[in-house]
């Protein structure tokens, strides 16, 4: 922890505080017309000049870049609300609303109390200003609880009715978060269909059961010398089985899909009616929703050889269907938040498997729980060590809390063991009374099958955290060609390695650049097709990703330098604003055109003729839309790490700017590194950037596992 501490007479040291446009924070400490509780006087009587100035030094910060503009301006709106608001709600307010803008669902008020760096983030350069004016608030959590919960437009969950007050308070009195209404309710739902989900274990057949499951998981011959003697595929399964919620998390290559893949071979095995079970695929992107059904089709292809005639897993996958975004599952309707399917109009569905749910935020799990009939199977693919979503909440990583300690209860074991065949050692076990809930419907995969090469060892290197100057050597002494990184070097070497790839990692751009330049095959439609995915094949052997969007190295500023560059080496001719050979991402969900946010096309003549399309891949499937229907695209040479979540790609090259602030932390730095199959670059601004951000860990607040009870 960090607290800021300064004392008011450093203000004038900051551009903020010697505003012209709004009075200095320096005349905003104790006795000089904001309303103080540290000098005694009432926190419900602040002068209306008081508000003014706060609001006024609120608006200079929204200037100055420290807010944003929907900060400052919620700030207003509960001033509008009540005229008496103590500063301290005016402050809270507009800092609860910055911390949803950086994804946490709410703001304890313990390190509201301090300014706490580590949390809020401020600018270095703004923390004189900051402790000016956290000087005349309320010095520690109990005091700001007192003055908050006075207003009329918060409300104290447990105490207060329910009013439709736009701020509540939930949490032990010694630890209160303040929530925005809407962030509440959804944490409340997600927390109430956990519960209940996790409280009726499904009724199995242990012996039924254990047949099936050897089947499936035959043991290998080798299974005494793997390195985790227990097949936590299995036990996933077998856990799976008798839930109506279960999480598998684990890395790259653990095999999560594949455990999915034999977990529906196992249900279409057990259950009583097996020609009416109704299995939905959904990811958040449309190309993590290809991939999933891609590997499900290939594990079910591969399975059923070694089942024979013991199961028809091909009438299997033709029900299953095309894996859909949880948008598009969900029905998404333009210009509302809500879906068609909800509580009133439930998903027709026995069971939903969702892969990549490290990116699935707190509102689109509170809509898909609420979607579910209530005894459908919810299966949650994902990696808890990856990036949350960009926008608030991280549930993957709260609910899996547990995981990887294991946390199971003596009933879980008997279960695992009369099912598997699986003796679950000491280490993985709860003391009685200890064991959550949720841990019993949770597995963590340990083993990767692809991630055990110089890409994996870096991987784990930055995850563990243990050595911050490891991945930085990694880099340096890697003789495989697999990881190469330069540090302080220029901009030009992305822009190299775009063109031409590097030695050990030949995958650039002029891979699908000369595919455009040859044409296709033929003149008829199915040789355009082929052309078209050739090209859409090539141009995701690489990638360009960023940690920030702006700047020379940033998104921004590298797609044009890279769209520059492809041209003077004429492998590109970009005129106007599209042109063959333009890649684009979609950043807006048009369920009309069947798009949606995070999709990558690449935009091509098109087949008859007479205009451009922007040609997408999902799976061996290709479609094309029209450039004029595409109003919401970019430029998708370089994209942010956020945004290739659920893709792979042969050489990634992962970019770090001087710049990247809190951005850059070790699950970003992880997530990039993981989206590499054969080859991983870095390029930095200057030295130490990486070791930088392996030290800093993202951390994000929510009540969420507040709900957690115990078994045993």
């Amino acid at each position: 922890m960090s607290p800021i501490h300064a004392s008011p007479a450093t203000a004038g040291a900051s551009p903020l505080a010697s505003s012209t446009t709004a009075p200095s924070h320096a005349s905003m400490a104790p006795g000089m017309g904001l309303t103080s509780s540290r000098a005694g006087q009432s926190p419900r009587t602040p002068t209306a000049a008081a508000t003014a100035t706060l609001l006024a030094t609120l608006d200079a910060w929204t200037d100055a870049g420290l807010l944003r503009q929907l900060d400052s301006a919620f700030a207003r709106f509960v001033a509008s609300l009540d005229p008496d608001a103590p500063p301290a709600l005016l402050v809270a307010a507009a800092v609860l609303a910055r911390m949803e803008g950086r994804g946490h669902s709410c703001l304890p008020l313990a390190p509201l109390a301090t300014a706490e760096q580590d949390l809020l983030a401020w600018p270095v350069e703004a923390q004189p200003a900051i402790a000016a004016l956290w000087a005349s608030l309320p010095a520690n959590p109990a005091a700001w609880l007192a003055v908050l919960q006075q207003s009329p437009v918060v409300r104290r969950v447990g105490r207060d009715p329910e009013l439709g007050q736009p701020l509540l308070i939930d949490g032990p009195d010694d630890a209160p978060r303040l929530y925005l209404r809407r962030y509440w309710q959804y944490e409340r739902s997600v927390a109430a269909a956990v519960v209940e989900r996790c409280a009726r274990p499904e009724a199995v057949d242990e012996t039924r059961a254990r047949t099936w499951l050897d089947r499936l998981f035959p043991t290998p011959a080798d299974a005494a010398a793997r390195k985790d003697a227990i097949d936590w595929q299995k036990l996933a399964c077998a856990i799976a089985l008798r839930g109506r919620l279960s999480i598998l998390t684990g890395g790259p290559g653990t095999g999560k899909t594949y455990t999915a893949a034999r977990l529906l071979a196992l249900l279409l095995a057990t259950h009583p009616a097996p020609e009416r079970l109704r299995i939905a695929l959904a990811a958040p992107t449309g190309k993590a929703a290809a991939r999933l059904r891609q590997a499900i089709d290939g594990s079910l292809q591969a399975l059923q050889h070694s089942l024979g005639a013991h199961l028809d897993l091909a009438a299997l996958t033709r029900r299953i269907g095309a894996a859909r975004t949880l948008h598009a599952l969900l029905g998404a309707r333009p210009d509302t938040r809500r879906f068609r399917h909800h509580a009133g109009n439930p998903l027709d569905v026995d069971v939903v498997i969702v892969d990549e749910a490290s990116m699935v935020h707190l509102e689109m799990m509170a809509a898909l729980l609420e979607a579910l009939p209530p005894g459908a199977r919810l299966v949650l693919l994902g990696d808890k060590d990856q990036l949350a979503s960009v926008e608030a909440g991280a549930v993957l990583g709260d609910l899996c809390r547990d995981a990887e300690a294991g946390r199971y209860d003596a009933e879980t074991a008997r279960y695992l063991l009369a099912t598997t065949g699986e003796a679950l050692p000491a280490r993985y076990l709860a003391a009685a009374g200890t064991a959550p809930a949720l841990a019993q419907h949770t597995v963590m995969l340990r083993v990767s099958r692809r991630f055990e090469g110089p890409i994996g060892a870096l991987a784990l290197a930055v995850n563990a955290a243990r050595d911050p100057a490891l991945p930085a050597r990694l880099l340096r002494e890697d003789a495989s060609g697999a990881l190469h990184g330069v540090e302080g070097g220029p901009v030009a070497a992305v822009i190299a390695l775009a063109l031409d790839g590097r030695e050990g990692a030949s995958a650039c751009y002029r891979d699908y650049l000369e595919r455009l330049a040859r044409g296709p095959a033929g003149k008829d439609g199915a040789a355009h097709a082929a052309w078209a995915a050739d090209i859409l094949k090539a141009f995701d052997r690489f990638r360009v990703l960023c940690a920030v969007r702006e700047g020379d190295w940033g998104v921004a500023g590298l797609n044009r330098a890279i769209e520059h560059a492809l041209a003077r080496a004429r492998l590109l001719s970009p005129r106007g604003s599209w042109y063959p050979g333009r890649p684009v991402m979609v950043t807006r969900n048009d369920p009309a055109l069947g798009v949606f946010n995070g999709d990558i096309g690449i935009t091509l003549p098109a087949a008859e003729g007479g205009g451009l399309r922007v040609h997408f891949l999902d799976g061996e499937a290709l479609r094309s839309v029209a450039v004029s229907r595409l109003a919401h695209v970019e430029t998708a040479f370089a994209m942010t790490v956020h945004k290739s979540q659920g893709s792979e790609f042969e050489h990634t090259a992962l970019v770090l700017a001087a710049q990247s602030g809190n951005v850059l932390t070790r699950e970003l730095i992880y997530t990039a590194i993981t989206r590499a199959r054969k080859a991983f670059s870095l390029v930095a601004e200057r030295e130490g950037l990486l070791e930088n951000g392996v030290l800093q860990a993202t951390r994000r607040e929510s009540g969420l596992l507040g709900f957690q009870g115990t078994t045993g």
